[in-house]
């Protein structure tokens, strides 16, 4: 066993009987190396990563390729998900390099850091001849290696921010442009953008739902409901147990890299929740109910939280927990069902995918299907629904993949605000119960009294402080559910988390946030996230959070900031589609009327979800039986409840009714 035994995550102690001698990023790693004159040798991954599964057997796990990394490196391991601030750094140096990313990353650098070559998988023969080409470099021609580390470390901590000079305000013009250039990539017959393999870019998609409910477009609302019905079909959603696969390989859905991450699946509950809303397609709600249940029956810790991910992997193969011979398949349901069913999912005696063996997913509409087996809807339901039961039960008895039972903050924050949004289309109880239990867990475990967060909990312990992805996300997900509570404490604790990002995250020159604290460590390089991805960009979530408390409070610093921070990605939120969505969102909430519901009186909460059970993009619900927030006073009128509607801070006449309220709306 080396060092990484003792520690705390478990993608690190999958590598602790490697016999390459391993350290952790930290002091003793790095003052080896300037001690000893030999660079680093830096590998990023991630527990369900399964390429770096597959690294790690083939030469990690190999005594004279490991003998070599030992004598001629110090050797890191990092967790990409408890320090991103790492990957960041030297996934911008793969970039540079090739153009290219992913996992597993491994970095070369000298001893202070500096990368000189990064790329990601090699196979073992490959791997040998890097290494010795890479040691022999900073021996022989160390100049060489000088030289190319400086032009990387140039490159990774060019900024690219144009400053400023006059504040123009947005138009609907340049809205409906990035909706133009954004729905050029989305692929109408198979759903999703049009590329492989396909990731699902939740924030994409929610764009979309907002446009289409902001102009009335059609096409908006097309874009997102292929793209929502064919993720919901295919293999990547998994039909018998619930929850999604990170990404589709393929273009069609169907063959999913299996491992599952909490992150995705509390943003497509979100995502479905708004579908729902705007369409009541049962479809939707299901697939809602099946992910909340998957996150609760195999990411929930008993201590409140939701651990990170599930891999991809079990007994060395990919997939091998989720897939079906025709033969497994058969044996566990009755004849009868197994012959309906098993045409539901497309299971062949060939398989549907590789070495004869299917992933369950469907293409026909269940009622076109049930009518074409001359079956009711809900009788097909009901068959259905008993033979995943029974095929998960089944399931259950093979050898599981592992999970990563870290806690991070950034991924609760999601599911925080999936329940959140649950609650709201859908009125369970129980949604909104999971909700607390998880900001109770955050509050209690990971947040101190001065606003100072942590990122990650395992085993009763937290460790590393928090980057600007946890606070946004979290402030963000504290607003979601002061609105479903009328708490005022949820409101307050998430403007505690923005004014601390104020006070130790704030680029003042260019009018945006760091992605770390200025009481972090100093690495090579102080970033700004920008573009949205698989979770969308800290910078991005930061605003809307700033535009919405800057409402409830009335403070202009806050509204002004989002202003200037949509200024500088202007040209990007108008251009580059899904990887600016969460921007051009926020374009959408500065071009269109920003409604300001005030509702109070005694049935003021019941009343205010009864409102929000429908999608409206643009508006803030603030109310109770107290005059608590700027938008509250002199509004509590005795022996009433009352909804006012304001639109820019213009407000109509108090309304007593829910139906009144949602034609206002």
């Amino acid at each position: 066993m080396n060092r990484l035994s003792e520690a705390s995550s478990p993608y690190l102690r999958q590598h602790a009987e490697n016999p390459v001698d391993w350290y952790e990023w930290g002091e003793e790693a790095l003052t080896k190396a300037k001690t000893e004159n030999k660079p680093l040798l830096i590998s990023v991954g991630y527990a369900a990563c399964h390429w770096c599964h597959v690294m790690a057997h083939e030469s990690f796990s190999d005594e004279v390729i490991a003998d070599f990394m030992n004598t001629h490196f110090v050797c890191i391991k990092v967790d990409r998900e408890e320090r991103p601030d790492i990957d960041q750094i030297y996934m911008d140096a793969t970039h540079l390099v090739s153009g290219r990313g992913g996992w597993p990353l491994n970095a070369f650098a000298l001893p202070d850091g500096r990368p000189y070559y990064a790329a990601t998988y090699f196979p073992p023969n490959q791997w040998m001849d890097a290494l010795h080409q890479l040691s022999d470099v900073f021996k022989s021609d160390y100049e060489r290696a000088l030289r190319a580390s400086e032009a990387l470390t140039a490159g990774i901590q060019a900024d690219h921010l144009s400053k400023i000079t006059e504040q123009k305000a947005f138009s609907r013009d340049e809205y409906d442009q990035s909706f133009s250039n954004h729905v050029e990539t989305v692929d109408f017959d198979l759903g999703g953008y049009a590329r492989a393999p396909k990731f699902m870019m939740p924030v994409g998609w929610e764009f979309f739902l907002q446009y289409h409910s902001l102009t009335g477009n059609p096409l908006a609302l097309d874009a997102a409901t292929i793209a929502l019905d064919a993720i919901a079909k295919g293999g990547i959603n998994d039909q018998i147990g619930g929850g999604f696969a990170r990404y589709s390989t393929d273009e069609f859905w169907k063959v999913p890299h299996f491992e599952k991450m909490l992150y995705d699946n509390g943003q497509l509950i979100s995502l479905y929740v708004k579908a729902y809303q705007l369409t009541k397609k049962p479809l939707y709600a299901e697939v809602v109910a099946q992910t909340i249940a998957f996150v609760e029956r195999e990411l929930l810790d008993s201590s409140g939280g939701f651990y990170a991910s599930i891999d991809a992997d079990s007994e060395h193969e990919e997939g091998k927990f989720y897939v079906w011979t025709k033969q497994e398949f058969d044996a566990v349901l009755s004849p009868d069902t197994a012959l309906l069913i098993g045409r539901f999912y497309q299971i062949s005696d060939y398989g549907n995918w590789e070495h004869g063996k299917n992933i369950l997913h469907y293409a026909t509409e269940k009622t076109t299907f049930a009518e074409e087996n001359g079956l009711m809807l809900d009788e097909f339901n009901l068959i259905l629904k008993q033979a995943n039961k029974t095929l998960l039960s089944a399931r259950e008895k093979r050898i599981r993949p592992t999970t990563d039972d870290k806690i991070l903050t950034s991924w609760n924050a999601l599911m925080l605000s999936a329940y959140v949004d649950a609650f709201k289309a859908i009125g369970d109880e129980n949604y909104r119960i999971g909700a607390l239990r998880t900001a109770n867990f955050i509050d209690q475990k990971m947040l101190r009294k001065d606003g100072l967060l942590y990122r990650v909990y395992k085993e009763g312990k937290v460790t590393i402080e928090a980057f600007l992805e946890d606070y946004s996300l979290l402030a963000q997900a504290f607003i979601g559910l002061y609105e479903i509570t009328f708490d005022l404490k949820w409101l307050t604790k998430s403007r505690l988390l923005t004014e601390y990002v104020w006070a130790h995250f704030i680029d003042a020159e260019n009018h945006l946030f760091f992605y770390t604290s200025d009481q972090a460590e100093n690495l090579i390089a102080r970033k700004h996230e920008l573009s949205d991805n698989v979770i969308p960009a800290s910078n991005s979530v930061m605003a809307h959070v700033l535009y919405q408390l800057g409402h409830y409070f009335e403070e202009s610093k806050y509204t002004e900031m989002v202003k200037k921070m949509l200024s500088q990605v202007r040209k990007d939120a108008i251009q580059q589609g899904s990887y600016y969505a969460n921007w051009a969102r926020l374009m959408g909430k500065l071009t269109y009327p920003a409604f300001e519901v005030a509702v109070l009186g005694e049935n003021a909460l019941h009343t205010a979800l009864e409102l929000q059970q429908k999608y409206y993009p643009n508006a803030i619900f603030a109310g109770g039986t107290d005059e608590n927030l700027p938008m509250l006073k002199d509004r509590l009128a005795e022996g009433k409840t009352l909804i006012y509607v304001c639109e820019n801070k213009v407000c109509n006449l108090p309304l007593e009714s829910v139906e009144e309220g949602l034609k206002m709306l």
